[in-house]
């Protein structure tokens, strides 16, 4: 008699839960050879980069951060500084660090709500984080508190928290509260018990052991832990690569089953993310952060894709301490309200930024008017998804002889969730042409 592994069967699992957008997962295989493995992405095409054309150049930041509501922060700062780039507006130091400061506060609460609501759950063998209310009731609360720290520390520095309007191209709005600031400080302070508890927390999962080569791409910079700015690094390169290069670093392509354009550079395809940013860049770890990996058995170069969750954790620590010391510094410095003025004018320029989920780009170009005639945006879900569905067909066939059709299933869906893929993020249509009235829509994107 055939076991389980052995027989043919058809694995479909539509539409993933406990991830942002609908992805589905189709797995085939004929008595215990795999004949197909594919991600799909099933989302409706988006129209951002043709929402702003039209547009003047401080409104566009505002409605990209509109993309996604957890990535908010991530698509202003991006697409601010491409702004910036197009029309030769250069910012303050003060500014620099508040945007620094914000896309922090991003991350603290987009790491904590990917490892405790998302991806925990699969490995206490629970559907979602509700059931852990009843049985893991301490965590939860815990969860809940870093998050709501995370969301006010936004709040106080950006405004508010989804879609924080003190950020504007060329300088500050408004800048914050000096005594606000200074609580959220002390809040951060009286959470590193709280944080190094989720670290304990995750040394005792067991992370599935498999691992996949691959390249490794995140932004890079010689005096600090490249999130806010830097050059391009690719795990496979001599130097680096300017943001201005993108296109030929995302190389983007379309395939029959996916909505999202897919992207590879020196390989057939490579990673974003917290453990691309690690690899590369462990070194401007802060010492704490360096110390959790360590304690969490992640050390570097690592190429198992499941231990992306494990390096959000090492991101976890690194922010809430550099999070202080920046709050810290600024304070000692003072802050001032900010005079600056922005004139539109021609021009083209790119920008990127990291965000939770990776490598972020945004290009802009700007006609003798001053009004955006053409943009672009390149997610890092759409970088990823070629990377994902490789994983899943190097894995397969290693799980296959070992694992239930069951288990088989959850260890896919935990994959494409160590990824914290934002799938509706990363589908967009960019030409759309205007003829007569009438729409026509070009190449999905």
């Amino acid at each position: 008699m055939m076991s389980d592994n052995q027989r043919s069967y058809t694995i479909e699992v539509n539409h993933v839960t406990r991830v942002e957008g609908h992805g589905s997962i189709r797995i085939n295989t004929r008595e215990g050879v795999v004949e197909d493995v594919k991600l799909c992405i099933v989302e409706a095409n988006r129209f951002f980069e043709a929402f702003v054309r039209g547009m003047g150049p401080e409104e566009i930041p505002w409605i990209v951060s509109r993309i996604c509501g957890i990535c908010c922060v991530g698509h202003q700062l991006a697409s601010t500084k491409a702004v910036e780039a197009a029309i030769g507006v250069v910012p303050g130091a003060q500014t620099i660090e508040l945007r620094k400061l914000l896309n922090l506060s991003q991350f603290l609460q987009s790491h904590v709500l990917h490892v405790y609501f998302l991806a925990v759950p699969d490995f206490f063998g629970a559907p979602s984080v509700l059931p852990l209310a009843k049985t893991h009731t301490e965590v939860v609360k815990r969860a809940l508190a870093l998050k709501k720290l995370a969301n006010d520390f936004t709040a106080v520095v950006g405004g508010r928290t989804l879609h924080p309007m003190a950020n504007t191209v060329g300088g500050w709005r408004k800048v914050p509260d000096k005594d606000a600031l200074a609580a959220i400080r002390k809040r951060l302070l009286d959470a590193l018990p709280e944080y190094e508890a989720t670290v304990d927390l995750v040394s005792t999962l067991e992370i599935p052991p498999y691992e996949r080569d691959t390249e490794y791409v995140s932004l890079t910079h010689p005096d600090e832990y490249a999130l806010y700015d830097g050059e391009v690094r690719g795990s496979d390169m001599d130097g680096t690569a300017s943001v201005d290069s993108y296109l030929s670093i995302c190389n983007e392509f379309t395939v029959a089953h996916s909505t999202t354009k897919w992207s590879k550079w020196h390989r057939d395809s490579y990673m974003v993310g917290a453990l691309a940013r690690v690899n590369n860049n462990f070194a401007q770890l802060h010492p704490k952060a360096q110390e959790t990996a360590q304690k969490l058995g992640l050390r570097v170069p690592c190429v198992n894709p499941y231990m992306n969750n494990v390096a959000q954790v090492v991101e976890i620590v690194h922010c809430a301490y550099e999070s202080i010391a920046l709050i810290e510094k600024v304070l000692d410095t003072g802050l001032r309200d900010e005079d600056f003025t922005v004139t539109p004018k021609a021009g083209q320029g790119a920008g990127a930024t990291e965000v939770p989920r990776g490598l972020l780009f945004h290009d802009y170009t700007f006609g003798d008017d001053g009004r955006c005639v053409a943009a672009n945006a390149v997610i890092p879900t759409s970088q990823n998804i070629n990377n994902i569905e490789r994983d899943m067909k190097h894995f397969v066939p290693l799980m296959l002889p070992t694992m239930s059709q069951k288990d088989l299933t959850l260890h896919m869906e935990m994959l494409l969730r160590a990824y914290d893929p934002c799938i509706s993020c990363s589908v967009h249509m960019l030409d759309v042409e205007f003829v007569g009235g009438e729409e026509h829509p070009g190449e999905p994107c």
